[in-house]
């Protein structure tokens, strides 16, 4: 295949070194769910660690090469799983974890990162507004800058969930991966190219942050000038041309959904398979929905990436319109 940022020995590498407590989630057949959606669909469940989404697996790598050196600061923008990643990593290793994320951001992420003890700084705006604050206070104060899916630690690190898919028992025909930044999609993206090509990589974002997608589809960077919603952890406006570059490589197809049919998947996974996720891992059921006909019965893999999730808001959401 073309050469991708990422290395495969790397990322078997980072499979061995990262935090067991991030290794090797759970993978399973939910069959009543794949009945409603008529295929076999697979659920990679990533929010069975200690930070309830994937990017510890990226932050495990950051904050080991960061303690060979001896560094002690490390900064980020987070829309909030980024942030508690890094937070959790630090703290392990007695790093100082400054994150900056968007006063919007929600309160459960923000409260997690203050309870892992990491300085957390607030801006107006959204997460790009919040990306250029991080990149000031790095560039203030000579310390490490942490860019999701920029930084290439932070996507072998999540390439580690692709090692899992494709060694794992489980046959599958198409991965659906929740596509912001880039760090997942082209992470898994390049193991599955590489060791299991016949597997499609089809990526996954809100019609309501597009950006990705439409540089996907263009081939080329396309800023958009706002974001509309409710799946925050994907909902950048600025992507990243090396990352771009990546995600050409390695995607096969690269689908916008709506946002009712993203309500539609978290209500689906809490119904079918009893949990509780965030908007962003909802993408992959909501892919499904807009498109049966595509994945009919097809053995379909879907990564549940995430599940920090205002209740207030995941009640309003999920629970809203049920006749009982």
């Amino acid at each position: 295949m073309p050469q991708t940022r990422l290395s495969t020995a790397r990322i078997r590498a980072a499979h061995k070194a990262i935090n067991p407590l991030f290794r090797n989630t759970p993978l399973y057949p939910c069959e009543p769910l794949g009945q409603h959606l008529g295929c076999t669909l697979n659920i990679k469940l990533e929010t069975a660690n200690p930070v309830r989404c994937f990017k510890g697996r990226g932050t495990e790598i950051v904050a080991s090469h960061l303690d060979d050196t001896n560094a002690k600061d490390v900064v980020c923008a987070s829309a909030g799983n980024l942030g508690q990643a890094l937070a959790w990593s630090g703290r392990a290793r007695n790093l100082n974890v400054t994150v900056v994320a968007s006063r919007s951001a929600p309160a459960t992420k923000l409260d997690r990162i203050r309870a892992l003890d990491a300085t957390l700084e607030l801006v107006d705006g959204d997460i790009e507004m919040a990306r250029e604050r991080a990149v000031d206070i790095a560039r203030h104060n000579g310390i490490r800058l942490v860019e999701d899916s920029l930084d290439i630690e932070t996507c072998e690190g999540a390439a580690t969930i692709g090692l899992e898919l494709v060694e794992s028992a489980q046959p599958i025909d198409t991965v659906l991966i929740a596509l912001g930044g880039g760090a997942m999609a082209t992470g898994v993206g390049h193991v599955v190219k590489e060791l299991a090509p016949h597997v499609e990589v089809v990526c996954v974002q809100p019609l309501g942050a597009p950006a990705m997608t439409r540089s996907w589809r263009e081939k080329r960077v396309i800023n958009t000038d706002s974001i509309n919603t409710i799946a925050d952890g994907v909902a950048g406006r600025r992507p990243i041309p090396e990352v771009l570059e990546d995600l050409l490589l390695v995607a096969d197809d690269a689908v916008l959904v709506k946002e009712e049919s993203i309500v539609q998947g978290m209500r689906m996974l809490f119904d079918h398979a009893g949990l509780v996720v965030e908007p962003s891992a909802a993408l992959g059921v909501a892919a499904i929905l807009e498109d049966r006909e595509r994945f009919a019965n097809k053995s379909v893999a879907t990564i549940v990436c995430g599940g920090n999730v205002n209740m207030d808001a995941y009640h309003q959401w999920v629970m809203a319109g049920r006749t009982g």
